[in-house]
């Protein structure tokens, strides 16, 4: 029932009867209607006019085009026949052989009727009629939101359709109606649809989304059939019920709102059930008594004016397997923040709250901080030709079974930028920064060198610092290439380390990103005393569809004294280990990026990185391996070695079809880190799909498999079969 546009009628689908000109457009609450024409007839015995050739006509934001019309002044009946597009002020174009309208153009009937709507979609009947208010009604219809026409404009048939006795479209909701209608997807039987409605476009409105089909080992088949309330364009909520064969259901809420001070989102799971009696660990309670199990999502972030701002993210979750159990999150720690900042151009304030839910069974929810508050201010200011950094910062943490933490400290950092006359870059840095800490129950660490002092103590940190480069610029192979020596030296007095606390600065190792920082020890807990060279060097080359970006650097560090990293870390010794990284882009096909780290003494690779993304945006693999060989003491769980493969990828094998798959395995052995459960090939999770998506309908099938039992999250395959009608609204 479907067609393709005739030939004739394609020039119109771009420009529906275009309008003339403003100067010769009547007032817009004239009843006139004006019409250009390349012939006229009149008969004035029977009070006809004939139009031929061309003709247009306008009223108010409606206009028609034809190849004749005929118009009948005392019955103010409108024939109009040939290549007819009829448009209606919201922009919607009706195609037909035949139409009568009244003199008003506002209403009448069509014959073989095409609708195509300003908002996507078009409706078909063999005769429909249009009324005064612009409502559109037609027998025998068909409804769909895709093409019916092949990019080199051959008819064919849409993914999916909806047919009905009647249909009805009001353009003042644009919402379309049916009556009698069934859904016909691809050749397969249709589906009756006896009462049916839905917006159309992009358009909000309350109804049924399309449902998700489920199946997993632990939870049997799971349907999840969406409500959607739309209370206003910038407010709405979807409730979900998902029904499972082999366990109590599960109510979804999301709530959505956008307003004049921002946005925010607010997403709920709940039900009742019971954990399974087979956990993995002590450490999580279980029991065959029903409980309530939920998990709480909620996003903001809010603009009260050009300075002033508030966010905030909260995930809690009820027990530390729920979100696993109904395969909603495989986070393994859930962050809560808030936070009230003040930005300008040369000031930042920050007022900000952490707290964190540990989902991992073999911890302790008593031993996770709360920092509450956390404040940072910071100003900028000039002077000496260069730029002051002014901080003031403080952060308290507490735990209900580990250790507590308070600091407070004030630094200031002067950079100062300067270019030679030979072209090299010279940058002057002065820091220095006065420390307050307070620690309580500090033999509740295990780690000693986390602990710090119990009490109060102080600190003072000062370095100075020069870093150069040299950028040598040059032709190369059709294009050009940049080679950037540099060279920097640190000097900093013996800091007081060992007496702080360190909450923030342990999971450290030397990389390509910190190889020049002026402390290579993450956050603020601990400073890199002494005086230390480090050199390095930048080559880039741009040729014609090839970029290649690569680095590599060492340090010296004049000192002959223990320092506080870590074994393993690259940075014990006075040469420190060699670091890397290296970019290579060709066109848009191939992506690569290796980061590694040698050892000093036998180059021994003791970090390994590589993510590479190869092929187009219909076919393409993603490669991805990671090996870290640091050897460092197994009590700095931070600072495990760990060895893991990543692959995915999708294939296209057809214009709308495609297959897709990922996979990620744990190669880490024994020999690596004696508290792996792995034996050197342990796959984490796989998935594997089919997908179909052309301009109106997304449809998928997935297969995925999860290797590992936590708790009543069990080890099992799973399926999911989403299915997606473009153009029915939302």
């Amino acid at each position: 029932m479907l067609a393709a546009l005739p030939a004739s009628a394609q020039d119109l689908l771009d420009r529906p009867a275009a309008p003339p000109p403003p100067d010769q457009q009547p007032p817009a609450d004239s009843e006139q209607i004006r019409f250009s024409a390349e012939q006229l007839e009149y008969d004035s015995e029977a009070d006809v006019v004939t139009a031929t050739g061309n003709v247009r006509l306008f009223r108010q934001g409606s206009r028609l085009r034809a190849d004749q019309v005929v118009w009948n002044r005392r019955t103010g009946q409108v024939v109009a026949t040939g290549n007819i597009a009829i448009t209606n002020p919201e922009g919607d174009v009706a195609y037909g052989d035949r139409i009568e309208l009244t003199d008003t153009l506002r209403d009448g009937m069509v014959e073989n009727m095409l609708v195509v709507l300003d908002e996507g979609g078009r409706i078909a009947a063999a005769r429909g009629s249009r009324q005064d208010n612009g409502v559109i009604r037609v027998e025998h219809a068909a409804y769909t939101g895709c093409s019916v026409e092949t990019s080199d404009g051959c008819p064919k048939e849409p993914s999916w359709k909806i047919t009905a006795a009647r249909v009805i479209y009001d353009p003042a909701t644009s919402r379309i109606r049916y009556s009698g209608a069934r859904l016909q997807l691809f050749d397969l039987p249709a589906i009756p649809l006896p009462a049916f409605s839905h917006p159309v476009g992009g358009g909000n409105d309350d109804g049924l989304l399309g449902p998700d089909i489920r199946y997993d080992r632990v939870n049997g088949v799971e349907v999840a059939v969406p409500y959607f309330w739309s209370f206003a364009p910038d407010r709405d909520l979807t409730i979900t019920p998902h029904v499972f064969t082999d366990a109590l259901p599960v109510i979804e809420g999301e709530y959505r709102e956008l307003n004049d001070l921002g946005a925010f989102r607010i997403q709920g799971f709940g039900t009742y059930s019971r954990q399974s009696d087979d956990q993995v660990s002590n450490l999580t309670a279980a029991g065959s008594n029903n409980e309530f199990r939920g998990y709480l999502d909620a996003v903001g972030h809010y603009q009260f004016d050009s300075h002033w701002s508030a966010s905030t993210s909260l995930r809690i979750a009820s027990d530390d397997t729920f979100l696993r159990r109904y395969d909603i999150s495989r986070d393994t720690r859930l962050r809560n923040n808030v936070t009230v900042a003040r930005v300008d151009r040369d000031s930042y304030l920050s007022v900000a709250g952490w707290a964190v839910q540990t989902l991992r069974l073999d911890e302790k929810q008593g031993m996770q901080p709360v920092a509450l508050p956390e404040i940072d201010y910071r100003r900028r200011l000039g002077l000496l030709g260069g730029t002051m950094m002014l901080q003031l910062n403080t952060l308290a943490i507490t735990r209900d079974e580990g250790q507590d933490t308070q600091r407070a400290f004030a630094s200031a950092r002067w950079d100062l930028r300067k270019l030679t006359r030979w072209g090299q870059e010279v940058t002057f840095t002065a820091y220095a920064r006065g420390d307050v800490y307070r620690a309580d129950d500090t033999l509740l660490t295990d780690v000693v060198r986390y602990r710090g002092e119990e009490g109060v103590n102080t600190r003072a940190i000062g370095a100075l610092a020069i870093d150069v480069k040299w950028p040598l610029i040059g032709s190369f192979l059709g294009g050009t290439q940049q080679l950037t020596p540099r060279v920097q030296i640190v000097a900093s007095p013996k800091v007081r380390n060992l007496a702080i606390p360190n909450e923030d600065a342990r999971a450290v190792d030397l990389e390509d990103s910190n190889l020049f920082a002026l402390n290579r020890f993450p956050g603020y807990d601990r400073f890199e005393d002494s005086t230390r060279f480090t050199y390095g060097l930048d080559w880039q080359a741009d040729l014609p569809g090839l970029s290649i970006v690569t680095t590599v650097g060492q340090s010296y560090r004049l000192s002959s004294d223990p320092t506080l990293f870590p074994d393993g870390t690259g940075l014990t010794d006075r040469f420190s280990d060699f670091v890397g990284r290296t970019e290579v882009r060709f066109r848009d096909f191939v992506s690569f990026t290796h980061r590694y780290r040698l050892d000093k003494d036998n180059f021994a690779v003791r970090r390994n990185e590589i993510d590479a993304t190869v092929g187009s945006r219909a076919t393409y693999a993603m490669l991805g391996y990671l090996r870290l060989n640091r050897n460092i003491t197994l009590d700095l769980e931070d600072l495990r070695d760990r060895e893991e493969a990543r692959v995915g990828g999708r294939v296209a094998i057809g214009r709308f079809w495609s297959v897709f798959g990922a996979a990620t395995v744990d190669l880490t052995d024994r020999r690596e880190d004696i508290y792996s459960q792995a034996d050197g090939f342990e796959p984490v999770r796989s998935r594997l799909g089919v997908a179909y998506e052309d301009d109106c309908l997304k449809l998928g099938l997935t297969w995925k498999r999860d290797y590992e039992d936590t708790g009543d999250a069990r080890r099992g395959n799973s399926y999911l079969l989403t299915l997606s009608f473009k153009n029915l609204g939302r």
